[in-house]
């Protein structure tokens, strides 16, 4: 699906940006008042996929992990692209990482290299349950790099044959700049840090980043995918989300089709342009040409 939208400007971009970074650091500084105003409910039961009894076919012989992004959870995150893999013969699986005590639904918030251990642990099940080898890695924006902590420090790479990113923050991010605010806010980078260390450690320059990208990108033996939107307002500058090495294939969705104009959320979620790219990296002996048209495939 198009989100036939005009991209958001940058300024109304930047004010949307600082409203909710702001808000959202007022409600994890008091954790219990949110927890007494918020109980803790068990998401929606995903349909069609995290069926455990599925077994992998001759086709599609490795299952697939969706890693959702910040904010986000194993169900929302995947209302579309799960139910298209399933359709399309795999066998789906999506974990919920990063939680934060007394908050719901919004997960991805906790230190990165913690949540990695967490996909280590998930990975493990899956491939117990289907009796697979390596499982393939397809996450949205946190989701997208945080595998590359699980890859290349905990041993993810002898169980894992690929890794797609859609709009992955791999080098970090400046949130159109409003990172390079905080040092005029004293305190703010301390309590996002706190609060939100999954938030922090995203910070393009943080020492989370600096550890994850030293010695190259990438790790011997997966294959990379990137699929990036050129209109993203979240991970800035766009390029930033490309990955260098063997065995990487970077993509900007509008060079498939040009009147794409879905930003960070839509590319995750609702955009079909994107996600036949996602089954294209799956499987590209069968791979197709990605074009505005593949929207109704």
């Amino acid at each position: 699906m198009l989100p036939w939208t005009r991209a958001p400007r940058a300024p109304r971009a930047r004010r949307t940006l600082a409203a909710l970074i702001l808000a959202f650091t007022a409600f994890v500084a008091a954790p219990t008042a949110t927890a007494a105003a918020a109980p803790t409910q068990a998401a929606a039961p995903s349909r069609g996929w995290n069926d455990y009894s599925c077994k992998p076919s001759a086709a599609h012989p490795r299952p697939v992990v969706l890693v959702h992004g910040t904010f986000g959870n194993s169900i929302d995150n995947w209302l579309v692209l799960a139910p298209y893999l399933v359709n399309r013969g795999y066998c789906v699986f999506s974990l919920d990482y990063g939680q934060l005590p007394g908050v719901p639904f919004f997960h991805g918030l906790g230190p990165i290299d913690k949540s990695a251990g967490q996909l280590d642990v998930f990975v493990d099940k899956v491939l117990g349950a289907t009796g697979a080898p390596e499982a393939d890695l397809v996450g949205h924006s946190q989701g997208g790099m945080m595998p590359n902590y699980y890859l290349k420090f905990l041993g993810g790479a002898d169980k894992v044959n690929a890794l797609v990113g859609i709009a992955p923050d791999n080098h970090g991010t400046t949130l159109l700049g409003l990172t390079r605010l905080l040092p005029y806010f004293p305190g703010i980078e301390d309590l996002l840090t706190t609060n939100t260390p999954g938030l922090a450690d995203q910070i393009a320059g943080s020492a989370f980043i600096t550890k994850l990208n030293a010695g190259g990108d990438t790790v011997p033996g997966v294959r990379y995918t990137v699929i990036a939107t050129k209109y993203d307002e979240v991970v800035t500058p766009y390029r930033t989300q490309y990955l260098s090495g063997p065995d990487v294939r970077n993509i900007l969705l509008q060079d498939l089709c040009p009147v794409d104009l879905s930003e960070h959320v839509a590319i995750g979620t609702i955009d079909r342009i994107a996600f036949h790219e996602v089954a294209n990296a799956l499987d590209p002996a069968r791979a197709t040409p990605t074009t505005c048209a593949s929207v109704i495939g």
